[in-house]
């Protein structure tokens, strides 16, 4: 599997999701800075990690919306390219219009950083086939703007089309209807504001973030 990581000024979670890719692979994927304007050929997987690109002036994710490399991720996701975003790839993402809603503060006006609890809504995605649908599963926050919010229509569109990947056990930060992560019309983007690629290995102290890059080596493999 060919992969790609962006990177943003301000990206922090980069590394994480180099090894993490690497580690369930075998392959390194290529790290592309956002000042491109074009990405490899032939990539199955780009990856949009955490971190707080552009120090989220503006709001999280705003401004990396516009970096140039994003007007090839959107090209490549429209030509069925798998997007991953996780946290602030996550507000990237809805920035960028790949996905609809918007990330904001959350609830309680302070940062999360723990282990949270997961319900797997979906597992007939590349992303998520890995899982069986109803699972419950456990994979680590760490957000200060990871509530997801919609107008009703969307989110009443987004439950009927089973696009809803994964959604909190237990109320985190606020995310109308506990989502914690939705799909694209397409299936083939993925933003979530659990870390997977900090579960993917024993010192970790947990794997279940490891069956979802499994389940992409799979689906695309």
């Amino acid at each position: 599997m060919k992969s790609a990581v962006i990177i943003f000024p301000g990206s922090n979670c980069d590394r994480d999701m180099v090894v993490a890719l690497r580690e369930v692979t075998g392959q390194a994927p290529l790290t592309v800075w956002h000042r491109e304007t074009e990405l490899p050929d032939g990539l199955d997987l780009i990856a949009i990690p955490g971190g707080f690109s552009y120090g989220d002036y503006l709001r999280s994710g705003a401004m990396a919306a516009r970096s140039p490399v994003m007007r090839a991720v959107a090209d490549a996701a429209e030509r069925g390219v798998s997007v991953l975003g996780v946290c602030n790839g996550f507000q990237i993402l809805t920035e960028a219009g790949l996905l609809p809603g918007a990330l904001m503060r959350n609830s309680t006006i302070s940062f999360v950083c723990r282990d949270v609890h997961l319900k797997v809504e979906n597992s007939r995605s590349a992303f998520t086939g890995g899982y069986e649908a109803g699972e419950e599963i456990v994979i680590p926050v760490a957000h200060h703007d990871g509530n997801y919010q919609a107008d009703e229509e969307t989110l009443d569109r987004l439950e009927g089309e089973g696009r809803i990947a994964f959604r909190y056990a237990h109320e985190t930060n606020g995310s109308a209807r506990d989502i914690a992560g939705i799909l694209s019309a397409g299936g083939n983007v993925l933003g979530m504001m659990p870390h997977p690629e900090r579960a993917v290995e024993p010192a970790h102290g947990r794997l279940d973030g490891r069956r979802l890059f499994e389940g992409i080596l799979e689906a695309i493999g």
